[in-house]
């Protein structure tokens, strides 16, 4: 028994190591685009995945709007429509048992969601804000601009700011897309009137830790990041790109971009440059920013105009490596490509078609793909063009949201339903 035992050491040793590297490989998806607001997640996707597909662990409703999930602490929270109503919905992230839901305000976005009967684009629109959690507190900014604290694990009211009645903000066309952004103590969104546009908030209290600019805003989310040694927040607004110091709420630099109708991705961050888009014929543009004797600066890398090689509708991309990886188009409804662009230059190295307006996350080095009919693909985020390496259908509907990744299962949305599906053991793969 002695020697039985002795054996079974080594063994026992190497299981509890796997069990140690597979939990360190899992992260919670906390808000919009992840914890990091890059669309990216410390997590491990195997290339391989079963021929019947992924096991799907729950399905339930979810209709209305583009809202993604977010993934914290056993919860996964998303905004529909109810009977009229705009709602956040908290449901248990193993099950889709519902655990709490409230209500947030009328469902009228002025706005079907698209051309009704077209392939990948069945009209219905709804709530495209997504939740932020943040330990014991879920955060959610409606489609008219009132940002709620709400607890975890009851969601009952903590505090609620309405940024159109309390700070003269105006609403925008199809109403506010935005989602609120967390960094430490403080919450960023952008929707007050004059001398007001930007705001960051305590986040336990609500109380308004600065405010400024007087900007229209748009559909974007803003970014967080740090640029030569200052941390600053990044916002996409129909003047261009506004960065001001976190801490503060003063303007560093600026650049002027074009707005045509709506403006929808996050900037995307690599280094010092800053790459946007919009649809609507405008296209995309990299930016370098510089701080020479306490000045900033904003200098042009290209620009490529419109619907062509760097048109992002609403599909923020992700970088990785000095390239750009995501879905690219405009209105490329089921067709769309997924492309990778050389960050630097904006060159196209290469695009697979038929993903429409979906979105997309970056995970080690794959890239997947949430289609706009409900597929889950998986690529290879490389730069030199690689072939498809998985692919599962995991929902129906219209799929404009962004996938969630956390703990070895990806949460999905549609204007019809949510659902949760698991991913192959990485350990497993190998």
């Amino acid at each position: 028994m002695a020697a039985t035992m002795k054996n079974l050491q080594p063994l026992a040793t190497f299981f509890a190591f796997a069990l140690l590297l597979e939990s360190s490989q899992a992260a919670d998806w906390t808000q919009y685009r992840g914890p990091n607001h890059d669309g990216s997640t410390v997590e491990k996707i195997p290339a391989k995945w079963p021929a019947s597909g992924l096991r799907t662990l729950w399905k339930v409703p979810a209709p209305g709007g583009f809202s993604s999930f977010a993934v914290s602490q056993g919860l996964a929270v998303t905004q529909v429509i109810r009977e009229g109503r705009e709602c956040v919905v908290a449901l248990d992230a193993m099950t889709g048992k519902e655990a709490w839901a409230v209500e947030l305000g009328a469902a009228d976005y002025g706005h079907n969601g698209g051309n009704a009967g077209a392939k990948g684009n069945d009209g219905g629109d709804g709530p495209r804000s997504t939740p932020t959690l943040d330990g014991d507190h879920a955060y959610v900014l409606s489609s008219d601009l009132r940002l709620w604290c709400l607890n975890a694990k009851s969601g009952k009211k903590a505090w609620m700011v309405d940024l159109m009645a309390e700070h003269g903000g105006p609403n925008i066309k199809w109403k506010n897309a935005a989602s609120p952004l967390l960094d430490g103590d403080q919450v960023f969104v952008a929707g007050g009137g004059a001398g007001s546009t930007f705001l960051a908030f305590d986040k336990l209290t609500g109380k308004v830790f600065w405010k400024s600019g007087t900007e229209t805003i748009t559909h974007a989310t803003p970014v967080r990041t740090t640029l030569h040694g200052v941390a600053q927040v990044i916002f996409f607004v129909q003047s261009g790109l506004v960065s001001l110091d976190r801490a503060t709420g003063r303007e560093l630099w600026r650049q002027a971009f074009r707005f045509s109708v709506s403006t929808a991705i996050s900037p995307v961050v690599a280094q010092d440059v800053v790459y946007c888009s919009a649809g609507y014929g405008v296209g995309g543009g990299a930016y370098r920013i510089s701080k020479t004797d306490g000045k900033w600066a904003a200098e042009e890398q290209w620009r490529a105009h419109g619907n062509g090689q760097s048109a992002n509708h609403w599909s923020t991309p992700l970088h990785r490596e000095g390239h750009l990886y995501g879905v690219f188009g405009f209105k490329e409804y089921a067709t769309g490509p997924v492309k990778c662009v050389e960050l630097a230059t904006g060159a196209v190295k290469w695009q697979k078609p038929n993903f429409g307006a979906g979105n997309a996350v970056l995970a080690g080095g794959h890239l997947l793909v949430l289609t706009d009919l409900g597929d889950l693909v998986l690529l290879a985020a490389q730069a030199a063009e690689q072939p498809e390496l998985a692919r599962a259908h995991v929902v129906d509907g219209k799929c404009w949201s962004t996938p969630a990744l956390s703990n070895g299962r990806v949460y999905v949305r549609s204007t019809k339903e949510a659902a949760c599906v698991e991913l192959p053991r990485a350990l497993s793969s190998r």
